[in-house]
């Protein structure tokens, strides 16, 4: 037990220092995911050693992966699922499945690394969609055009690959597996509408549970975490992958409460980014044998290239042939494509699976999970950099410049000031959409009158600068993101 506690008191020192150095780096340009890989990688079995994975790590790594998934499942709105995005993000998604297949199956570096399997095709469709999220709330995008498409193209990456996993992996007949699956959809069915129907009919069951919430009962807390446990432990029993039951849960969670509940999603962060979560991505570190990774950098670039090839260029091409439904710019389809193309979790649990029936070697499993992580700190760090310039139309910048070379100086000042003021009517829009949700709760303080007061001023600056470049602000409430400076 001594040796237990030891690494899970390390694990977690690492999970408090994390955010910290994060937030010391410049930029902010490292997820603090990176940073819990990078120490479980140093401190884990193939580095120092000081951390061990044992059988009670092991459980809190499981678990910390089901809550992963459940915030994953609870982040997708079932109208997302079947609106015009979402059934787009499904077929962009089924060509991604279709593309790795052929590169898989026919091209020769995959079979001379001997992973030519399914494994391998389900690895390259992923999109770490429970990983994203927090990124995407710290860097502002959640709520945006562009983290709606991610969301949207992000949530077929995260399911797909589940639902293949529990089909083409089983080591059952056909038919066996779909009798399992089948079985399994109809406990979720059932999993759902209970609640549902108790919530419905204001059954005096429900009333008990929704006004305990918030005690030290924590009923809805409790019952959360029972249906989350109650699913991975069905998933086990009917020798599905725990991620299964985890997303599920999630799913069914956000079917129950479908505008969602404040209370609870503070509850399940704080128990899932607050202690679980970092242990899985740390203990996910630590199974990255970090020889073999070296071992096989062809390998490694490799796998990286074809995500990037096989995930990200079919988003780009849905985003750009799907121009009606997502006005995006060139730069920002480039954006969302990067972020859909992180994955981790999914090839952490894939990989896993494959070892254990003997379909893929250790040092290939640790090879993979290591370009995963590095897309976690890759993807997201391109992604941005497309997003901080394509508001400044690089492209159209260079060719002024190469029209007319001397005014280089006023054209990259002018491109810069339209990005700004598109940055600033962004924040503006998201600070007056707040305000109006307060008013319509429970009216404005003192605090909240400061903030109307400062949307006001500037609202007035950007009406001021509209004007400078010969805009009527009464006309025009919103900058075009393709807009360029009238020429002298």
């Amino acid at each position: 037990m001594t040796q237990e506690l030891v690494s899970l008191t390390i694990i977690m020192a690492v999970a408090a220092v994390s955010p910290i150095v994060a937030q010391l780096i410049p930029g902010k340009f490292i997820p603090q995911t990176v940073l819990l890989l990078a120490a479980g990688t140093a401190l884990g079995p193939y580095g120092l050693g000081v951390i061990e994975v044992n059988d009670a790590v092991k459980l809190l790594n499981e678990l910390g992966m089901a809550f992963l998934f459940l915030l994953a499942g609870y982040e997708i709105d079932p109208k997302r699922l079947a609106g015009h995005q979402g059934k787009v993000g499904l077929l962009t998604w089924g060509i991604t499945l279709g593309l790795a297949w052929l590169v898989v199956t026919f091209l020769p570096f995959f079979t001379k690394q001997g992973i030519n399997g399914v494994a391998t095709v389900i690895a390259l469709t992923t999109t770490a969609l429970g990983t994203l999220m927090p990124i995407l709330k710290e860097r502002n995008l959640e709520g945006t055009p562009i983290g709606d498409a991610i969301i949207s193209y992000g949530t077929w990456g995260e399911l797909g690959p589940i639902l293949a996993m529990a089909i083409l992996l089983s080591t059952r007949t056909g038919w066996q597996t779909m009798l399992v699956l089948g079985a399994f959809l109809a406990i979720c069915l059932l999993c759902a509408m209970l609640p549902t129907k108790a919530l419905r009919t204001g059954h005096r069951l429900y009333r008990f549970l929704t006004e305990n919430a918030n005690t030290s009962s924590q009923t809805l807390m409790r019952l959360t975490t029972f249906l989350l446990i109650f699913l991975v432990t069905i998933s086990a029993l009917f020798e599905l992958d725990a991620v299964l039951g985890a997303f599920a849960a999630g799913f069914i969670l956000r079917y129950i409460i479908p505008d969602g509940s404040k209370s609870l999603e503070m509850k399940l962060e704080g128990v899932g980014y607050g202690f679980l979560i970092p242990v899985f991505f740390v203990v996910s570190g630590a199974a990255i044998n970090v020889r073999a990774v070296a071992g096989r950098p062809a390998l490694l670039v490799a796998f990286i290239v074809m995500l990037m090839l096989i995930r990200a260029v079919p988003v780009y091409v849905a985003l750009s042939l799907d121009k009606r439904k997502n006005p995006l710019s060139s730069h920002h389809r480039v954006t969302v494509a990067l972020y859909c193309t992180t994955a981790l979790p999914i090839i952490v649990a894939v990989t896993s699976l494959a070892v254990k029936v003997g379909t893929m070697q250790s040092d290939t499993a640790s090879t993979l999970v290591a370009a995963g992580a590095i897309t976690v700190f890759l993807m997201p760090l391109l992604g941005s950099i497309t997003y901080q310039v394509a508001d400044i139309h690089p492209v159209t910048a260079v060719r002024e410049i190469a029209h007319t070379p001397s005014d280089w100086r006023t054209i990259v000042r002018e491109h810069a000031q339209v990005r700004a003021l598109l940055h600033h009517q962004d924040r503006l829009k998201r600070m007056a959409e707040t305000l109006e949700s307060l008013e319509k709760q429970e009216g404005l303080n003192g605090l909240d009158s400061r903030r109307a007061e400062l949307v006001e001023r500037a609202r007035l600056e950007i009406d001021r600068q509209l004007k400078e470049l010969g805009l009527d602000p009464q006309l025009t409430t919103q900058l075009p993101h393709n807009y360029r400076y009238p020429k002298n």
